[in-house]
């Protein structure tokens, strides 16, 4: 990596395209919870005062989709009219079950679809993530941490992180500048915002990461004011936030979405088993940093194609490492499946400060150490 300096985002969990993501995987959970070989592909739209759900489900399930979808959305805050969205907008349900020339594939154990997926790790912060998308992860679920805990009662909730990390020599030197959004009470003027976020939000997480920042290169809310929060100022829909999902743009993305399929669809397992292989390369110490690539087409079992990436950072020969890597999991469909047992319901969490980096998810075990 030859940059200077590396900026990545995040988002709440209240952000519109966020509530759409956890409402997506909220009903994967739900299909899974009852019946492990379902078959879900669901995206939300969210708008002022409206909710609609489109895609496909086959399922023995019994799935309350308005239920499922008011639950999400006052866990996330949004209980207040006031705002112009909440968990008594009316939910436009437009779901049927999964095309049988899809299923015809998939029932025999083939990928869901075809595309490309891509895994990273990087030796520059505990996971094994890129530094600015793990600040900036961290920094808005701080953001949601302040307002759920009351430490900062006048938040609303949604918000955005930015964050512009300096390089030298491939390595992380400082933090140049922090950008944060945060809808708020009428009642709070945008200095007091600025300070307060600051003081509870910028310094113990940027402090956790052993950095400093001083609040000059502190950046709140760029217009000087955001009272109304969620799908009234903004539309959502699922998928639309990939980079939030992954790595911060620091390494590629296949272009797939994650949030409102079921495992089947190697969007989502392909790109967890590719983030499990790149970790363990890296945590074992075969190479400072690995990108891994896969590749399926939408029926077969295994992939058309795979390799890995390790930007001359390797401490073996390319050969070692990939016999390291085919030996930690069985990249056919089923094959990740069952190693990193995804036939389960663990998505919606997933769909807040990123699938990656986080504990409690199987693609993020070392196994090799």
């Amino acid at each position: 990596m030859n940059y200077k300096v590396f900026t990545s985002e995040s988002v709440a969990a209240g952000h519109p395209d966020k509530i759409c993501d956890q409402i997506s995987d909220a009903i994967v959970d739900a299909a899974l919870s009852q019946d492990p070989y379902s078959k879900v592909a669901v995206e939300a739209l969210v708008t002022k005062n409206q909710v609609v759900l489109a895609g496909e489900v086959t399922t023995k399930a019994r799935l309350d989709y308005k239920k499922i979808t008011a639950s999400v959305i006052r866990d996330l805050g949004y209980s207040n009219g006031l705002f112009g969205f909440s968990d008594k907008s009316p939910v436009f349900v437009k779901i049927h079950e999964q095309s049988p020339e899809i299923s015809i594939g998939v029932d025999a154990g083939g990928a869901g679809d075809q595309g490309m997926m891509f895994g990273f790790a990087i030796n520059e912060t505990p996971t094994l993530m890129p530094l600015p998308i793990s600040i900036a992860h961290a920094l808005t679920e701080r953001l949601d941490q302040v307002r759920e805990q009351k430490i900062l009662p006048y938040l609303r909730p949604d918000g955005k992180s930015e964050v512009t990390v300096t390089y030298s020599r491939g390595k992380p030197k400082s933090v140049e500048r922090v950008i944060l959004a945060a809808a708020h009470s009428e009642k709070i003027d945008n200095r007091q915002l600025k300070d307060d976020l600051y003081q509870h939000v910028v310094k113990p997480v940027l402090a956790k990461f052993g950095f400093k920042l001083s609040k000059k290169d502190l950046v709140v809310n760029g217009t000087g004011v955001w009272h109304t929060p969620g799908p009234t100022s903004d539309t959502g829909v699922t998928g639309r936030k990939i980079i939030v999902d992954s790595y911060g743009a620091f390494a590629r993305v296949g272009g797939g979405a994650f949030s409102g399929k079921d495992p089947t669809k190697v969007d989502r397992s392909g790109a967890y088993a590719a983030r499990f292989i790149a970790k363990n390369i890296v945590a074992v110490g075969l190479a400072a940093k690995a990108e891994v690539q896969i590749a399926y087409v939408i029926g077969k079992k295994n992939p058309v194609a795979f390799s890995i990436e390790t930007f001359g950072s390797e401490k073996k020969k390319l050969s070692a490492i990939e016999d390291f890597a085919k030996g930690l999991i069985d990249l056919s469909v089923l094959g990740i499946l069952d190693t990193l047992d995804l036939r389960r319901p663990i998505y919606r969490k997933t769909a807040q400060y990123g699938h990656f980096g986080r504990d409690g998810f199987p693609w993020e075990e070392v196994k090799n150490s």
